[in-house]
């Protein structure tokens, strides 16, 4: 595969235009929070791009996609719609982010392993069939729970145990059938049009409408990592050399308690609501610290995060200011 998109000696910064026009590309679950940032970078660098859509999904919902994106009905639970979906694309390059339980973690076990399992299998089985030049899905930060080390995973609920088992397959694949697989783990991802329901956005908006906060302590260390970040290192990710078969975590390296993270964002928009600290329980089985290998995925890939949190909480606040 030829080298082609990290600019020599400056890490975190992913060329587009003259890297990725005209390459077919396939993004699974682009009508998601990361998903959609990913394809319009992909569409406005000219990219040749396909991307799938959940059947049951509203119409309205591919209103976030690019224009010229070219939209495939598909389920992942469906082998041979994966099969022949796949193979009618041929893409160059896979970018496999549609998921179930990603903002709800206490989804149930079969439903998680019926997508995020064996739809990464229809999906690296079809593969088998092209000349796929790298394959890039996406797993969870919290895959490791308090495993303490790369590689000695400890999920703490189905969500991350299927996204587990979509990892181990991945490489199983790899080992196998020497597919280009590579995984991607981001971290706390946040940034404009996330979901309310998420840390960040439900503080945001409890802070701008001068409403109080319930949390937890707080006490809980988050790798915080801005959207933008996260898409240039998926970009960087597929296309750096000669890491097929790893997992790379996607985040800053710099951990942050959930309360001091809260407390930034009332002082950034002058907030005159409460934060209730130790108003909710901690989840059983709170992971209580989550950073990144920052340095690892920096040797790998040559990228790194490079908003920090203070400026992608502004950028995030001015957002929903202006959808006000």
């Amino acid at each position: 595969m030829r080298d082609c998109g990290v600019v020599s000696g400056v890490p975190g910064r992913v060329t587009a235009l003259t890297d990725w026009n005209g390459r077919r590309v396939l993004v699974t679950g682009a009508t998601g929070f990361i998903g959609r940032r990913l394809a319009h970078r992909l569409a406005d660098a000219g990219a040749e791009l396909w991307v799938t859509v959940y059947p049951e999904d509203p119409p309205e919902s591919t209103n976030v996609l690019p224009r010229l994106a070219r939209q495939i009905p598909l389920s992942l639970q469906d082998a041979p719609v994966v099969r022949d979906a796949v193979v009618q694309v041929a893409p160059e390059i896979l970018f496999h982010l549609a998921a179930v339980g990603v903002t709800q973690p206490t989804i149930d076990a079969v439903t998680a392993a019926k997508v995020n399992l064996l739809g990464v299998i229809h999906l690296l089985e079809a593969l088998r069939e092209t000349r796929v030049e790298r394959a890039v899905l996406a797993g969870t930060c919290h895959e490791y729970g308090d495993g303490c080390g790369r590689e000695r995973l400890d999920p703490a609920n189905f969500y991350a145990a299927s996204k587990v088992a979509g990892w181990a397959f991945a490489r199983a694949y790899w080992h196998a059938h020497s597919l280009p697989t590579v995984t991607v783990r981001p971290f706390q991802v946040y940034g404009p049009t996330q979901p309310g329901s998420t840390l960040i956005s439900s503080a945001i908006r409890a802070a701008l409408s001068g409403e109080d906060l319930a949390l937890t302590p707080g006490e809980q260390q988050r790798d915080f990592v801005f959207v933008d970040d996260v898409v240039d290192g998926l970009l960087a990710t597929a296309v750096a050399s000669r890491i097929e078969g790893n997992s790379i975590d996607l985040g800053t390296g710099i951990a942050h308690p959930i309360l001091s993270v809260v407390k930034k964002i009332w002082e950034l928009t002058d907030a005159t609501g409460r934060i209730l600290a130790g108003a909710m329980p901690y989840r059983t089985g709170e992971t209580m610290s989550l950073v990144a290998d920052a340095d690892r995925t920096a040797a790998l890939t040559r990228w790194r995060a490079r908003v920090g949190l203070e400026e992608g909480l502004r950028r995030t606040i001015n957002e929903f200011r202006s959808r006000a």
